[in-house]
């Protein structure tokens, strides 16, 4: 036994986190932690806390268990999963923060290694893969490999992200071994849309704009937009990377009005250039071709900030 898994065998009672809008990623790995610690430890007390449920997921075993609100309670150990730093569990950071020990799982190369313990892997493809790597290999079941899968699935793009490695590969392949559904997976949570989604998507599509010579695409939908459609920000999902896939494009950048003039802000790139540091710059972060953060201001503001420091980074590339 590993000294990740002595610190749930010590504990009585235990807490799992995601970081806010909770991805694939984020989603399969803590309901695959979760579903294992229930599975190996039925006799602790243990809590998942999402910020909110994410119907696409629902087929992941125990889900209608998630909790969208903290509770008040003192947890012996409580996880903190696929959170570049504290402030991405919300308003579940208290109880990380109140918890007798803290344990951090992330693949983010931002990570401030906010935990007394720290298991950080940036070459790792996604944080459901680390975690996959932290349990007892024999001991993992389908429940538990379905949620694994997924977070690997949607934090590779389907294993067509550079992030994709042989080890990853290894581990899907050992998943899929567990009679997973991975088409119904890849198909259902990954590629098919609602007619909501795509009617987004085309908006964001049609109002692109071009930008430093074609090198940058970039898109903005705010909240009036939202509304119109009936959107959530969960359907804005895959948006960046169809923007990426432009021909000479670089560097993709997606903002999504959250709030008035508040802006969360994804970029996505297709050469060496290191997004994560412009993220950074912003107080944001995440992986060198695809990261986020928070902007203030005017759209045009925000965009023109953005695009600043993109070119300044092409300028020090070539």
């Amino acid at each position: 036994m590993n000294r990740f898994l002595e610190a749930i065998a010590t504990a009585d009672s235990i807490g799992i986190a995601g970081h806010i809008r909770p991805d694939g990623d984020c989603y399969g790995s803590c309901m695959g932690l979760y579903n294992y610690i229930r599975e190996q430890f039925p006799d602790k007390k243990i809590s998942v806390y999402l910020e909110s449920f994410v119907p696409e997921f629902s087929f992941i075993s125990r889900s209608q268990e998630i909790e969208t609100e903290p509770q008040e309670f003192t947890y012996d150990l409580f996880m903190a999963l696929d959170c570049g730093a504290s402030d991405r569990l919300g308003k579940f950071l208290p109880l990380f923060e109140q918890a007798k020990k803290q344990i951090v799982v992330d693949h983010h190369i931002s990570n401030t290694s906010f935990g007394q313990e720290n298991y950080i892997e940036a070459d790792a493809s996604s944080t459901s893969e680390i975690i996959y790597t932290l349990l007892e290999e024999e001991k993992i079941s389908k429940s538990v490999g379905e949620a694994l899968y997924l977070g690997i699935v949607h934090d590779t793009g389907v294993f067509k992200h550079s992030c994709t490695t042989k080890r990853t590969m290894e581990i899907a392949g050992r998943l899929i071994t567990l009679d997973i559904p991975f088409s119904k997976i890849i198909d259902e949570t990954f590629y098919q849309k609602t007619y909501v989604q795509n009617q987004v998507l085309g908006r964001c599509l049609l109002e692109s704009l071009l930008l430093l010579d074609g090198k940058v695409i970039a898109s903005f939908i705010d909240r009036k937009t939202m509304d119109f459609y009936g959107a959530k920000s969960h359907d804005l999902d895959g948006i960046i990377d169809q923007l990426r896939v432009t021909e000479g494009v670089e560097v993709a950048v997606l903002l999504h009005e959250t709030a008035f003039h508040e802006y969360k802000v994804s970029l996505r790139c297709n050469t060496e250039l290191d997004v994560s540091r412009i993220a950074a710059y912003f107080g944001g972060g995440g992986h060198k071709k695809a990261a986020g953060c928070t902007m203030s201001g005017s759209y045009r503001d925000a965009l023109t900030n953005l695009c600043g420091h993109i070119e300044a980074a092409m300028a020090k590339e070539e």
